[in-house]
């Protein structure tokens, strides 16, 4: 599956923008201020991890990120009043999704974590300033996008495609078999 793009992380961020924005216009005077924030920080947070993992290669573990997900995100809702921490949840939850299913790494998973902080920080400040959850949550995920500019990921995946390119299909455990069976054969012969 080919790497999402920038342009791929704008049209999330837009998305996000828009059903955000609605939800928190529309449900509090439903539900109240206190559980829209909370259903809103939990379902945006879930709807990306699900994009995430609806767009990684790697299709083991998804089950257990999901429950890992869940378990995390609703003792946070029941112990924390507070929905900046349920925020800071959430930004957890996005930034291990991505370090084991889009980071080759631990340096991509470092400056993911400072992307992620920064995205958290982004947001905060648009909705404080301007006081539109809609503008807030566009500044977030907009600065998610940037995720795939994180230049080792970028790195690793033009030497994978590179590797592939070179093997031409040839299985490289097959190759790494035969060469230790060469070499086996060889040390058996001398002695």
């Amino acid at each position: 599956m080919k790497r999402p793009s920038f342009l791929e992380g704008v049209g999330v961020a837009l998305i996000t923008a828009l059903i955000g924005g609605l939800c928190f216009a529309l449900l509090p005077a439903l539900f109240g201020l206190a559980w829209t924030q909370h259903a809103l920080i939990a379902g945006l947070g879930l709807g990306y991890l699900v994009y995430l993992l609806w767009r990684s290669a790697q299709r083991s573990g998804r089950l257990v990120v999901f429950l890992a997900w869940l378990t995390i995100t609703g003792v946070a809702w029941l112990v924390s009043v507070d929905p900046l921490s349920l925020m800071a949840v959430q930004l957890g939850m996005i930034w291990l999704t991505r370090s084991l299913y889009h980071q080759p790494g631990p340096l991509a998973a470092l400056l993911d974590l400072g992307l992620n902080l920064l995205a958290g920080l982004a947001g905060l400040a648009a909705f404080l300033h301007t006081e539109s959850a809609a503008l807030g949550i566009w500044s977030f995920f907009l600065v998610q996008a940037l995720f795939v500019a994180i230049p080792a990921a970028r790195r690793a995946e033009r030497h994978n495609q590179g590797t592939q390119e070179t093997t031409a299909g040839v299985d490289r455990f097959q190759v790494a078999y035969r060469s230790a069976e060469i070499a086996l054969r060889k040390l058996a012969a001398r002695h």
